[in-house]
């Protein structure tokens, strides 16, 4: 079974890419973000009631709101999960595509790398840019991030989802 992990700041909307691939029904985002604790797993089931695909999401380094001692204790489950789980397929870094790429965003794209996971970054709340706004903020995220591929979305306006979630 392969699992995606979305994980990054939860104010990118951490949820909405698991609702976009398996529609809203099943999924609800947190009321109150930037909470996640723990990894917790989301299953996408086909029209059969199978498993899709599985969802692990992770706390978000850039937005918690929560202590800087509980905080300093995720590298100890994230870090092995991210390292060692074979059914992992894809990571999926969000990064909030309204502010510049975060020292967080950077650390975890160069861990990823050097783990050699394979990962796709998803610039969130490109509806909140205007045309030229949004040229410079991904060409400056793809730059600070060293990125060839960054994926716009809006979960918002549905932007970029078919590019996300392929059939």
């Amino acid at each position: 079974m392969c699992r995606r992990s979305p994980f990054g700041p939860l104010e990118c909307g951490q949820i909405q890419p698991a609702e976009y691939a398996g529609g809203r029904e099943g999924c609800q985002g947190l009321a109150d973000a930037g909470r996640t604790r723990a990894i917790n797993f989301f299953a996408l089931l086909d029209p059969s009631q199978r498993r899709k695909l599985v969802f692990a999401d992770l706390p978000g380094y850039g937005y918690a709101k929560i202590s800087k001692s509980i905080s300093a204790g995720w590298p100890a489950f994230i870090e092995p999960y991210l390292a060692i789980r074979s059914t992992l397929k894809l990571c999926v870094c969000l990064v909030d595509s309204n502010v510049p790429a975060q020292e967080s965003d950077r650390q975890l794209i160069d861990w990823l790398r050097a783990a050699g996971r394979e990962f796709a970054v998803v610039a969130t709340k490109i509806d909140r840019l205007s045309g030229n706004q949004r040229t410079r903020n991904l060409l400056a995220l793809k730059t600070d991030l060293e990125l060839d591929e960054l994926l716009p979305v809006s979960a918002k306006t549905g932007y970029g989802v078919k590019e996300l979630w392929p059939d």
